[in-house]
């Protein structure tokens, strides 16, 4: 019984981990290493996370650097940055990359937004799932009586609402940054 528990709980706060990482990486009108954290150079033919192979640096609030550890690999750098969908224009010499990140518009903040809520209804279902599959196993255990059952469904069911009242936490703070101009 309180195994089930304790596996709902660790999956549904690595879920919630999960959303607190996957929302650093959008864009806010502000330099931020995060914002790459996704993006993948091809390095020796692996893909490879871009802060894996380069130190990245926002000397000011409008400005990444990225300096590659391996200057062979700046022109990937740049190629990886463009095939994202963060829309920023990277500029290359032969040391560094420099990405400028502009004012996001008012209409492209909502679109953000936007975005993110709809991230977010796929977080809520993963949690949604991981309490369906934790009282499924509960009811399929034969070893346990109903009452013990009914006590994990509203125990599972207050860790679910703990941990969507997180991730809803989470993206409101994350929207006060987008909104801010």
């Amino acid at each position: 019984m309180d195994e089930i528990l304790l596996i709902a709980e660790q999956q549904m706060e690595d879920t919630v981990v999960a959303w607190q990482e996957h929302i650093k990486t959008i864009r806010t009108g502000r330099a931020s290493a995060t914002m790459l954290d996704k993006v993948m150079v091809n390095y020796y033919g692996t893909p490879t996370p871009v802060n894996q192979t380069a130190q990245i640096s926002t000397p000011e609030p409008q400005l990444l650097v990225i300096k590659p550890w391996d200057k062979t690999l700046i022109q990937e750098v740049v190629a990886a940055i463009n095939k994202s969908d963060l829309n920023l224009n990277p500029v290359s010499d032969a040391e560094v990359v420099r990405i400028n990140i502009p004012a996001l518009t008012e209409e492209i903040r909502k679109d953000l937004v936007k975005k993110m809520n709809k991230e977010l209804e796929n977080f809520k279902v993963r949690i949604r799932n991981i309490r369906r599959d934790s009282i499924d196993t509960a009811k399929k255990d034969k070893s346990i009586s109903e009452d013990v059952v009914k006590g994990i469904e509203i125990d599972i069911q207050k860790l679910t609402d703990s941990s969507i009242k997180q991730l809803d936490e989470i993206s409101k703070v994350k929207e006060k940054e987008l909104m801010a101009i």
